[in-house]
């Protein structure tokens, strides 16, 4: 059984419409699903929810954020497990 290298983008690209947690430099978390993003790693997301310390404090429709800002994203598979642990 031969495993296939993935790139990053190839990465990427599977999860466009899947659930990611975004952390800012400043510590705040945006969740939401991942529309787009660019080479620069803009970051678009619908759905999104910001959270601060651990709590809920706003809801958006839809989030661009720069990707300089941005300190890691992940997808979210196990989002409830995720708000747990915060």
């Amino acid at each position: 059984m031969s495993l296939r290298k993935q790139t990053p983008s190839d990465f990427l690209k599977q999860i466009i419409g899947r659930p990611v947690v975004v952390k800012l430099n400043s510590g705040v978390d945006y969740r939401g699903v991942l529309a787009c993003l660019d080479g620069y790693m803009n970051i678009a997301i619908e759905q999104t929810e910001e959270y601060v310390n651990g709590q809920l404090k706003n809801k958006y429709g839809d989030a661009f954020l720069r990707g300089n800002n941005a300190s890691f994203f992940t997808y979210s598979f196990l989002r409830a497990a995720f708000q747990l642990v915060m």
